[in-house]
């Protein structure tokens, strides 16, 4: 044993040795490559920079006319990393850590965007990093693809941090100046970042694309000119700048004055409880609106059979290929995302309150209420948030009481509609079921081909559509009355080079197509479609569409949105950005989100209590 001990401790202390001689040499090669040293801290910030965008570009002759077409562009983009960069370097002393920081972050943020972008399409925001918190959930949506090409730049990048290690640069200046020094350099990256008027002079200078993104495509089209960095950073300052902040006119008074003209609506004769099913159906959409694919499918078989028997209508939802939050909080709150100035992740804003939820209206009329969805219950806090909502029951991917089988990745849509059924058949009450489905989530390289993207898709949508005829054709049977509803959250998302869209020469001036969703209303019994709006309306409309369709009573908030469909059918960013601020929707739905809910005095003295 005491062998064993002395072998260990000579190891210990033979490695002792080794290190303090090649820190040693460290500290030698601090001075004696002074010229070296220097030009490794002057040079890095360019070179990190060129590294994060080369890698983009993934090949040099796009880089480099980049650079040419946008030199301002690319000098901006070294100002803000030598800004960050020698803040840390004069705090540190160290440039080996320096370098380590800011050159590991920049490159991982450039290959987290080249992921993202190469999953779908959609480039990287700052308010994407709210998503790291579920890597699991990421890593079995995201396209992550490691080529040579990738691996020779991390190598690169690594080799110029490992030659700063070995030649040991050091800042060799009094406490107080490295400080104030450091101070200055982050206080002037703040200023370009935070301060809008300091911002806008800024980017002005540096001729960067500031144009305001009021869709998915533009936001894109904005990245191809200003490059990653300058995008990264110019986006952070609009989110910024387009902080939700209380309305001026925000009081008890504004919102009782909203609704004191307003008369709630007793039942009518006709209205029976009927079960409601709102199906929101994850990436499920109807691309034989584009008449260049000329699609001769079967996909939409059994969709359409639905819709021949009930209602098909038009819905704007408030998202384009992700942020599915974005439609299931139009859907729940039946509130419009753009009166919070469009969050990608809505529910974030949420107090842990009691929530004034569609859900909570079926309950106080008497329903049980249940809230499906086949997967993670962590993913954008649902299980979290959403036991606010006035769910009796929450079904997370583990918590089925059907068998579970699956489609490619995910818990298929006959799983999540057998257990609508399994509920419906052990409830004695009418139930409302808000159900959101994952069937057809991405990535659509599961197939015959890898490549056929859009063939994998249908394949999906095929077994979706047939899936809900299927769900009809039981509930048809039923003998309760049952009312169906069913909506895609959004268009799917494909790969950003190449894509379909792109294909299709879809911009930021003509993709109001993309934010359209076909919806079917359906049910077992006698109701009279002449009450649902022919024209296309916003999504968080289609609750009060319901109730008004099978006669449900009605509150006056429930009455009061009613009329705002008459007035303002569409109030979406992404798709009418034309549409002019509405002060009754933003300040109503400012009160129910994120206020005091005056317009729900029983949840507003719940509040106060």
């Amino acid at each position: 044993m005491k062998g064993i001990l002395l072998f260990v401790a000579n190891l210990f202390l033979e490695a002792k040795m080794k290190i303090n001689s090649f820190n040693a040499k460290r500290e030698l090669n601090t001075i004696k490559y002074t010229m070296t040293n220097r030009l490794l801290v002057l040079l890095f910030p360019v070179f990190i920079v060129c590294m994060a965008e080369l890698n983009q570009a993934k090949h040099l002759s796009k880089f480099v006319l980049f650079v040419a077409n946008k030199p301002l562009v690319m000098l901006f983009n070294i100002l803000m990393a030598s800004l960050i960069f020698y803040a840390i370097l004069l705090i540190s002393k160290r440039g080996w850590l320096a370098m380590l920081s800011v050159g590991v972050t920049y490159f991982f943020l450039s290959i987290v965007e080249l992921f993202k972008f190469g999953t779908n399409g959609n480039h990287l925001i700052l308010t994407d990093m709210r998503l790291a918190r579920s890597p699991k959930s990421l890593t079995s949506f995201a396209y992550i693809k490691i080529t040579p090409i990738l691996i020779i730049y991390t190598i690169i990048v690594l080799a110029f941090i490992a030659a700063g290690f070995w030649f040991n640069p050091k800042i060799r200046i009094r406490f107080s100046k490295r400080i104030s020094a450091a101070l200055v350099c982050i206080a002037t990256c703040l200023s370009i970042v935070v301060v809008p008027s300091i911002s806008m002079s800024v980017y002005s200078l540096f001729d960067i694309d500031t144009t305001e993104s009021s869709n998915a495509f533009k936001l894109n089209e904005k990245f191809d000119n200003n490059s990653f960095l300058a995008f990264f950073i110019q986006t952070t300052s609009e989110n910024l700048s387009n902080k939700l902040i209380e309305p001026e006119e925000y009081d008890i008074n504004t919102v009782e004055n909203y609704l004191n003209d307003i008369v709630g609506v007793e039942a009518r004769e006709d209205f029976v409880k009927p079960n409601v099913i709102m199906i929101m159906s994850e990436a499920f959409a109807d691309f034989r609106v584009f008449d260049e694919f000329n699609l001769d499918t079967d996909a939409y078989d059994g969709f359409d059979w639905v819709a021949q028997q009930g209602y098909l209508g038009t819905a704007v939802v408030p998202t384009f290929a992700s942020f599915t939050v974005r439609t299931e909080f139009e859907l729940n709150f039946g509130l419009p995302v753009r009166a919070l100035k469009d969050p990608n992740m809505p529910q974030r804003l949420l107090g842990l309150r009691e929530q004034p939820t569609v859900a909570r209206v079926y309950k106080d009329m008497g329903y049980s209420t249940a809230y499906i969805h086949p997967f993670l219950r962590t993913f954008y806090s649902r299980e979290t948030k959403y036991s606010y909502f006035d769910f009796d029951t929450l079904i997370f991917q583990d918590d089925f009481t059907v068998d579970v089988d699956y489609f490619t990745s995910y818990i298929s849509d006959d799983v999540v509609f057998n257990q609508i059924n399994q509920l419906l058949k052990d409830t004695d009450e009418p139930m409302f079921i808000h159900t959101t489905t994952m069937q057809n989530h991405q990535p659509y390289d599961q197939g015959d081909d890898p490549d056929d993207e859009l063939g994998n898709y249908l394949k999906g949508v095929k077994q979706s559509s047939d899936s809900l005829k299927s769900l009809v054709e039981s509930l048809d049977k039923l003998d309760e009355p049952t009312v169906l509803v069913m909506i895609g959250d959004h268009f799917p998302s494909f790969r950003g080079e190449d894509s379909i869209y792109e294909l299709l020469g879809i911009n930021g001036d003509n993709c109001s197509v993309v934010y359209e969703q076909s919806y079917v209303i359906w049910s077992n019994y006698e109701l009279d479609y002449e009450l649902v709006p022919d024209e296309k309306v916003s999504t968080f409309y289609l609750p009060y569409i319901v109730m008004d369709l099978i006669g449900a009573p009605k509150n006056d908030f429930v009455v009061k949105m009613a009329d705002k469909m008459e007035q303002v059918p569409i109030y979406s960013t992404n798709h009418s950005p034309e549409v002019q601020n509405d002060d009754e929707l933003d300040i109503l739905t400012y009160d129910r989100i994120i206020g005091n809910i005056f317009s729900d005095k029983e949840l507003m003295n719940e509040a106060v209590e």
